[in-house]
């Protein structure tokens, strides 16, 4: 079937899923593991349009989400200290700490700042000599380049008073760990964003090693759709293998420069993930050249001894293996006004999504 690049096109949004029930005869379990696809799926409602053969599962695709509370207690710990500064984007503000959260922090008078890159946090830096500036860093690849590039230029202009706290992450790691837990995953719904800055080649393993096609796709109901056919006509002829249906934003070999930065600034390191644990070399560092940058080098702090919510199902949501719905907590005691995971603070989250567009 050939495709054109309409985005909401109704006619092709029936055309496609015409040929999806067409072809598709065996139970496939699909995987996206982006926040964007989860947020757009549920608001497009795309489950609810294909034929039950198709079961699509939520994976570890928010960065706020898969996120240790360890993290979100060190940046408080920091905050807490006289003239520092917190610079984080506005997701993690509200993302609950083992007993409180930078939302409720700055409340008391903490210094913390919402930015919208970490450009905006060297600047701080800069007007700011006698504090210390602190950048949440999170994200998977989409966004670990442009704190690499943030880094290169703090060291270019000499700024001693800045530095970041890391909670960047590497997506593969985590889609190989979902299947060797034992998710049943017969295709991932691959990440747009990421995959502009990474090309396909990182999938490449994981097709060849657990026979799981992975293809890459954008965020409108026509770009979904294209994915699923594609994942399905491939578990139809048991022949998975990568491929793109993001072809105006995606190039299989990314974005060389975007790549470069990582590669200079950044090491991998072994990562702690929500509901999958510590995964090896999932996470990013900064190399020891840019140790003087790292918040949790330069910076002393007592961080609290971490304390997960009871009831909370995040980390089964974030594998696949529950909804939102099967938590008792979702919808009642936690809500996007009160969250109680992570899983319901950030848009990207499957409860977020799950709640706001009564998903399923």
């Amino acid at each position: 079937m050939k495709f054109i690049d309409e985005y909401r096109d109704r006619e092709l949004v029936q055309r496609i899923l015409k040929e999806i029930r067409h072809i598709s005869t065996r139970d496939i379990s699909l995987m996206e593991v982006c926040g964007g696809h989860t947020m757009a799926i549920q608001k497009f409602g795309i489950p609810s349009l294909l034929p039950t053969t198709i079961k699509l599962l939520s994976g570890p695709g928010c960065p706020v989400c898969v996120s240790s509370r360890r993290f979100i207690d060190h940046a408080i710990a920091i905050a807490r200290k006289e003239k520092h500064i917190i610079a984080t984007f506005g997701d993690l503000i509200r993302v609950p700490g083992s007993t409180s959260s930078l939302e409720k922090e700055k409340a008391n008078g903490a210094d913390i700042r919402i930015v919208y890159s970490i450009l905006d946090a060297i600047n701080l830096a800069k007007s700011h000599p006698d504090h210390k500036i602190v950048f949440l860093g999170i994200g998977f690849e989409t966004t670990a380049p442009g704190t690499a590039l943030g880094i290169l230029k703090a060291k270019q202009e000499q700024l001693h008073n800045f530095s970041l706290l890391s909670s960047h992450k590497i997506m593969p790691p985590a889609m190989e760990a979902l299947i060797d837990e034992g998710v049943q995953i017969d295709g991932y719904i691959a990440p747009g964003h990421v995959s502009t800055i990474t090309g396909t080649g990182m999938y490449q393993k994981i097709t060849k090693k657990y026979k799981v096609g992975c293809v890459v796709a954008g965020f409108e109901p026509t770009d979904l759709l294209k994915a699923i056919y594609m994942l399905v006509q491939q578990h139809e002829h048991d022949n998975p293998k990568v491929e793109i249906a993001y072809t105006r934003a995606v190039r299989s070999e990314g974005n060389k420069k975007a790549k470069e930065a990582m590669e200079e600034v950044f090491e991998l390191q072994d990562d702690w993930w929500r509901g999958l644990g510590i995964l090896p070399a999932s996470g990013l560092k900064l190399r020891d050249i840019y140790r003087n940058f790292d918040a949790s080098e330069v910076i002393e702090v007592d961080i609290e001894p971490t304390k997960e919510d009871k009831g909370c199902i995040c980390g089964e949501i974030l594998k696949g293996i529950s909804k939102p719905s099967d938590c008792k907590l979702f919808g009642r005691v936690c809500t996007p006004q009160a969250p109680v995971g992570a899983c319901m603070v950030s848009s990207e989250g499957a409860c977020a999504a799950f709640y706001r567009y009564r998903g399923s």
